[in-house]
């Protein structure tokens, strides 16, 4: 009768182990109900106690105060919570850089339109018919200039040459009234005009000068806007299933094994971090690009192109070249009848408009360098800062959202209880993620909005090397890359046949349901059913008892 004491003791080793801190009794949930109804959830159904959880899917099977739709309700909002979280940090950059933005395109085009507004104040006085006769002449200049600095494609030298020709036929008219002076004969005078030099060097260097600081200006006012719609666009990727199961595990398992007060483990967030946001971590390389781009077009623009004199003295230069020409009105006549031909006199006579103000006129422009250089500098600050926000950002989530403890914790959550956590952390970018323990990762198939994006910082970056040369880009062909239709249509067929011709990544619907374990990755894997062991154990006791009695 020896086998009762030892049947016993096994009975008793197969016994789950009691609760150490509540005397063998199972422990109060009701921090979780207290959580569980903050976050919207009814209370109905929720256990007042902790409870067998072999019933979970993503959290341990060990004791739990969370039922199967208390998993999946946490599941759901921890994958909004962290999109969420991903927003406000993109949107934080979306601010500074729009912000950039802004003040740059408020100052350029006050440059602008100051310079206007001065031409219009002083010319009826200083040129009379010479100015009031053609004030739709210097309208139209503005007007293409104000296009072009928008976008819209427009060759700049072609507009600047189409002014000074237009300009130089309606003064040359005005000026020699005495003459008839036909179209077919205006036409012979232009293509002298480069000989001739009627405007003096005016023409040429505003031309050099203005269209340097045009291309400069519009191209780093553009890469603050893409930059801006870059970080907008990704921000509003959605979170996989597997970064669901992950991020409910991280955020809200420990609460279900009733360690609220418990912080995840820092090493551990940033595993889950860096799986879920891989794909964003590809965009490092080019966004560096583009910020460094951005700070030396910056310089240029408040350094060599001089964006502050050529754009705000655009109506002194005007003025200067309309003073040569009255100055030089009878060489410069004179040459033009000697290539030309002498026109027939006109029968309606002279106006006498000739006679007016030609002594050379000097018009002021206020300078406002203070302000650009107080511009590219708070701008290549904040540049500066932003380089490396893509490979950053699991560290900021991970510090000030999550609010994990430190790397050498061990006594935070670690994915399955109370401990030190022990993997090493993984690189940035997908192609680390291969061996990633906490999410799994489908290296093969980046995530192809982000890819486009990545393409969009690329073209953007090569337009503002383009612009730190002097060289024009064409924004209107390239417009589709502008616009965020994620067409991929400006996408080089090139570049976009090899590196983005693969499967987009399967993408969920809003609302997550929790999938049936797969048997791998994150997912349970190394989960415990203490109440399964259990009851292996009390058959084995069975069997030993009815050996014994034999």
């Amino acid at each position: 009768m020896r086998f009762l004491p030892w049947g016993l003791w096994l009975l008793c080793v197969a016994s789950p182990p009691a609760r150490a801190d509540s005397g063998g009794k199972a422990r109060s949930c009701a921090e979780v109900r207290q959580l569980y109804g903050a976050k919207g959830f009814g209370l109905s159904g929720v256990p007042q106690a902790e409870i067998s959880g072999e019933h979970l899917r993503i959290c341990p099977q060990g004791y739990t105060c969370c039922t199967s739709e208390m998993e999946e309700n946490f599941a759901n909002k921890s994958r909004s919570e962290f999109e969420a979280m991903t927003k406000e940090a993109g949107r934080s950059v979306q601010m500074i850089l729009t912000a950039q933005y802004r003040s740059f395109d408020g100052y350029f085009q006050d440059l602008l339109n100051k310079s206007e507004k001065a031409l219009y104040d002083a010319f009826p006085s200083m040129y009379g018919e010479l100015y009031t006769q053609n004030v739709k002449v210097f309208k139209d200049l503005y007007s293409e200039l104000r296009r072009y600095y928008r976008g819209s494609n427009i060759n700049l030298e072609e507009a600047l040459n189409e002014f000074w020709t237009r300009l130089l036929e309606r003064l040359f008219k005005l000026m020699n009234p005495q003459y008839h002076i036909t179209d077919e004969y205006l036409d012979c005078m232009v293509k002298h005009a480069e000989q001739h030099k009627p405007f003096g060097e005016v023409p040429r260097d505003l031309k050099v000068k203005a269209t340097r600081a045009f291309i400069a200006a519009r191209s780093y006012a553009q890469g603050f806007l893409v930059g801006s719609d870059v970080v907008k666009k990704v921000s509003q990727v959605s979170l996989s299933h597997e970064c669901t199961r992950a991020v409910m595990k991280l955020m809200y398992c420990p609460h279900c094994r009733g360690m609220s007060s418990v912080k995840p483990c820092n090493n551990y967030c940033l595993n889950v971090v860096k799986g879920c946001l891989a794909n964003q971590a590809d965009l490092n390389t080019e966004w560096k690009y583009l910020m460094d781009s951005l700070v030396v077009v910056a310089d240029r623009i408040d350094g060599p192109y001089n964006v502050d004199t050529v754009i705000g003295t655009i109506h002194v230069r005007i003025s200067e070249a309309i003073s040569n020409l009255q100055e030089n009105k009878d060489s410069i006549t004179a040459k033009v009848f000697q290539g030309c031909g002498n026109p027939k006199i006109s029968t309606r006579g002279s106006s006498g408009e000739d006679k007016r103000r030609r002594g050379k006129v000097t018009l002021e422009a206020k300078s406002s360098a203070v302000a650009l250089e107080m511009l590219v500098l708070d701008a290549k600050g904040n540049l500066t800062a932003l380089k490396s926000y893509w490979v950053t950002l699991p560290s900021v989530l991970c510090s000030k959202k999550v609010t994990a403890g430190s790397a050498a914790d061990d006594k935070c959550w670690n994915g399955m209880t109370k401990g030190s956590y022990l993997p090493e952390v993984m690189g940035d970018g997908l192609a680390n993620q291969i061996n990633n323990p906490e999410v799994e990762v489908d290296i093969t198939k980046p995530d192809m909005t982000i890819r486009q994006q990545i393409m969009q910082l690329k073209i953007m970056t090569n337009r503002l090397g383009n612009a730190n040369i002097g060289n024009d880009v064409d924004f209107q062909d390239a417009s589709d890359d502008m616009s965020g239709s994620g067409s991929g249509d400006g996408c080089p067929d090139d570049v976009c046949g090899k590196r983005l011709a693969k499967s987009p990544s399967t993408r969920q619907p809003e609302t997550h349901a929790i999938p049936k374990q797969s048997g791998h990755g994150v997912s349970g894997a190394s989960s415990r059913s203490l109440p399964s062991a259990f009851l292996i154990l009390l058959s084995v006791a069975f069997i030993a008892a009815q050996h014994l009695w034999r």
